[in-house]
């Protein structure tokens, strides 16, 4: 026993090494990129993507050829749930790709309690960052501070990790946005996420713009939901988009190289 908490703290102290040195890396090749991101090329396009894969159905084998996919063309993450993310860590042991681990998903709306024991249990299992959604319902309602509470609470649970607070935008007015925008900024959270691609619909364009204009420069915009072609993928980019969660990065790659448009069948 004390052997394997051993091993979990020093593989932990080292992943938030290589993480931070990981997102120095990404922010310098974006800083690099042509403005337009229409002269990225496929290595640059592959490090804002979290190939991703949260279907309830998905099994060890597709995990395994998420991660093999993820591997071979240098994805910056894959996404996958829970109970995914030690095999997921597993198949991408001694490589620079991070495992992301979704957290009250996809609803939100559990207790916060539950979520912070999710955010433990996929520290524990090897999580690199966390995606949590946020209560929506409770948003609406205008309990912020319950809202911001339980965002601290799995930011702290996170120890230090990136945490990126999904806010399934296609569900909230203009102003509720730009609230969530506001708390996920005070929270010490790194990134606000359009989307948990299980909703009605998934990003939008506008949506990442006014992500980016309320949260500032600095700060992490993902898209996520219905990014399935390159000339999406390309538009979340331009509009402000710094990581983009999507099951159709192979394809999006191979329509950057002039393979395709690229396109898939998952929601996601």
């Amino acid at each position: 026993m004390a052997l394997t908490w051993w091993a979990r703290a020093f593989r932990r102290g080292r992943s938030s090494l290589t993480l931070r040195l990981a997102g120095r890396e990404i922010r310098h090749t974006l800083a690099a990129m042509d403005t337009s991101a229409e002269h990225v090329t496929p290595t640059e396009l592959a490090r804002y993507i979290e190939h991703t894969l949260l279907r309830p159905e998905a099994t060890r084998a597709q995990i395994e050829k998420l991660c093999e996919e993820a591997r071979a063309h240098g994805f910056y993450a894959v996404c996958v749930n829970g109970s995914r993310v030690e095999l997921a860590r597993y198949c991408l042991e001694d490589t620079e790709v991070r495992v992301v681990a979704v957290v009250g998903f996809p609803l939100g709306a559990m207790s916060a309690d539950v979520k912070r024991y999710e955010t433990e249990a996929a520290v524990d299992d090897g999580a690199h960052e966390v995606d949590v959604v946020l209560n929506i319902g409770r948003l609406k309602d205008g309990e912020d501070r319950a809202v911001l509470r339980e965002l601290r609470d799995v930011v702290e649970a996170a120890d230090e990790r990136p945490v990126k607070v999904i806010l399934e935008t296609c569900l909230l007015t203009r102003e509720e946005k730009i609230r969530a925008c506001q708390l996920v900024l005070d929270s010490g959270a790194r990134f606000v996420k359009t989307s948990t691609g299980f909703g009605p619909s998934g990003a939008t364009v506008e949506d990442v713009r006014l992500l980016r204009e309320t949260v500032g420069p600095h700060f992490g915009v993902k898209a996520a939901g219905g990014i399935r072609d390159t000339a999406t993928a390309l538009a979340m980019i331009r509009a402000g988009a710094d990581r983009l969660g999507t099951s159709s990065g192979v394809a999006i790659l191979r329509g950057l190289s002039g393979g395709g448009s690229g396109g898939a069948s998952s929601d996601y």
